[in-house]
């Protein structure tokens, strides 16, 4: 169970806090992806949906406390 939560608690995290973490940073991820792919087939859309995600979850993971 410590081997569990070892990673949870180093970076001072509880594991439901740091399942919602992972698991937003996923969707955010999914979205980037879909909007990356969409940008690839119909150029136009979405030109700057990715970056502008993937800056923010940047920002985040830096700003982690």
């Amino acid at each position: 169970l410590q081997r569990f939560l070892a990673h949870p608690e180093s970076v001072n995290e509880t594991y439901l806090q740091h399942a919602y973490f992972a698991l937003s940073f996923s969707v955010a991820m999914f979205l980037g992806a879909i909007a990356a792919f969409i940008h690839a087939i119909l150029p136009p859309l979405f030109q700057t949906t990715t970056r502008r995600i993937i800056y923010k979850l940047h920002e985040r993971i830096n700003n982690r406390s």
